[in-house]
C-alpha cells in the first residue's frame, strides 16, 4: 500500500469489511456463533491491520487480501483460545489460516474460472469485494444458504438441516438469493 496517509489506509481497509465478515462467518461453527460475533472479529482485525499498516509490504490488492486474511486467522484463533481459556495454539492459527484461504478461494471460484494475468486477478479481487457487499444486503437466510452452498459445498439437505427448512425451501432461498445477486451485480446493478 502506498504512503498516501492514514485516511487513505483506513478507507482502503474499510473496503474489505464485508469480505472479511463473510470469511469470519464461514469459520465459526454452530457452537461458536452464539458466543463470537463475526462483526466484532472483523472490527478487531481491521483495527490490528490499521495499527500495523506500516508493516504491510505488498503492492497489489491480492497481497492486501492475503495479509488481511492472515490477521483475521490470528484474531479468530485468539478469540477461540480466549473463549476456551487456553494457551496460544499455533496449529490452530495455521489451520484457521488454511481454512480462510480455502473459503476465499471458493468465493473467488464462484466468481470466475482461474484467471492468470495480474489485471485479471486484480479484477477478480474487486469482484469479490463487490460480491460480499451484495451478499451483505441479502436477507439472512438467503445469504446463509448461498454461502453454505457455494463456499462450503453443502448439499441442499445439509443446508436444510442447518437452517431448519426443507430442501425445497432451501432451493427456493438459493434461487431468490442468486436472482437478487444478479440484479445487484449485473450491468444495470447499482455497483456497476
Amino acid at each position: 500500500m502506498s504512503d498516501r496517509g492514514p485516511n487513505h489506509h483506513a478507507a482502503e481497509l474499510e473496503r474489505h469489511r464485508d469480505y472479511l465478515r463473510v470469511l469470519a462467518r464461514l469459520q465459526l461453527g454452530r457452537s461458536l456463533r452464539g458466543k463470537l460475533d463475526p462483526s466484532d472479529l472483523v472490527q478487531q482485525t481491521l483495527l490490528k491491520a490499521h495499527q500495523a499498516i506500516d508493516q504491510f509490504r505488498g503492492n497489489s490488492p491480492a497481497e492486501l487480501n492475503a495479509w488481511l486474511r492472515r490477521i483475521l486467522a490470528r484474531t479468530l484463533a485468539s478469540a477461540v483460545r480466549d473463549h476456551g481459556r487456553g494457551r496460544r495454539d499455533l496449529a490452530l492459527e495455521r489451520s484457521l489460516e488454511r481454512s480462510i484461504e480455502e473459503s476465499s478461494a471458493r468465493l473467488e471460484a464462484w466468481l470466475a474460472a482461474e484467471q492468470s494475468s495480474p489485471s485479471q486477478r486484480a479484477e477478480r479481487n474487486e469482484q469479490a469485494l463487490l460480491l460480499v457487499k451484495a451478499l451483505a444486503a441479502l436477507p439472512e437466510a438467503q445469504r446463509e444458504a448461498l454461502l453454505l452452498k457455494h463456499c462450503q459445498g453443502w448439499s441442499l439437505a445439509e443446508i436444510g438441516k442447518h437452517l431448519d427448512r426443507t430442501p425445497t425451501a432451501v432451493a427456493s432461498l438459493l434461487q431468490r438469493g442468486l436472482r437478487q445477486l444478479r440484479e445487484h451485480l449485473g450491468p444495470g446493478g447499482e455497483d456497476r
